[in-house]
């Protein structure tokens, strides 16, 4: 699994594993899911994140395993 946070670009991107990206969704504005053949869902795009949350801070990221 890969984090990528683009300042630049104001995105955050999960990628869950590495087959082939075959079709991308739009599933709300902003939020886009990457597919595989398989119809499994592989990547994660935020766009915008800046406007998603005033008290965002790209330096710190969390990660919690329950």
């Amino acid at each position: 699994m890969k984090l990528n946070v683009d300042r630049e670009a104001d995105a955050l991107y999960l990628r869950l594993d590495d087959s082939m990206i075959v079709e991308s969704e739009e599933v709300a504005p902003g939020v886009v899911l990457d597919y595989n053949e398989a119809n499994e869902v592989v990547g994660v795009e935020m766009l915008y994140l800046s406007r998603r949350s005033a008290n965002l801070n790209l330096s710190v990221l969390e990660f919690e395993t329950i």
